[in-house]
């Protein structure tokens, strides 16, 4: 991901952000529809996650911006994605728009540093 980053035109921390963020694990976490980072990379593996209508298991996957992420209608009712839906205990980022009656989240754009939930040295 550095090597992307570095690559790329403009700050390369930003890139790296940017870079990272995209990871469709990435943006499971941040919608809040898994407790965990080790549960989104877990959630996307067992083909439980739609990128614009297709399944994606890949985690890696980068999301484009207007790509819409929803968890399958059978997934929805999971332990773990229960769990996390009902103790929202991570704030859900402006780039990342969620409609969590219908387990579905829109990617905005790709953040900036200062747009990360958690403040981040670089």
């Amino acid at each position: 991901y550095f090597k992307e980053a570095d690559r790329l035109r403009g700050d390369t921390g930003q890139n790296l952000v940017g870079l990272l963020e995209r990871r469709l694990d990435a943006v499971i976490y941040r919608a809040n529809f898994v407790p965990t980072v080790f549960g989104a990379r877990q959630f996307v593996n067992h083909k439980h996650v739609t990128v614009n209508g297709k399944v994606v298991n890949i985690p890696s996957y980068q999301v484009k911006e207007g790509d819409v992420i929803e968890v399958k209608e059978s997934s929805r009712t999971m332990p773990m994605v229960l769990q996390a839906s009902q103790k929202p205990e991570r704030e859900i980022p402006e780039y990342v728009d969620v409609d969590v009656k219908q387990f579905k989240a829109t990617f905005l754009r790709t953040p900036l540093l200062e747009d990360l939930p958690y403040p981040v040295q670089m």
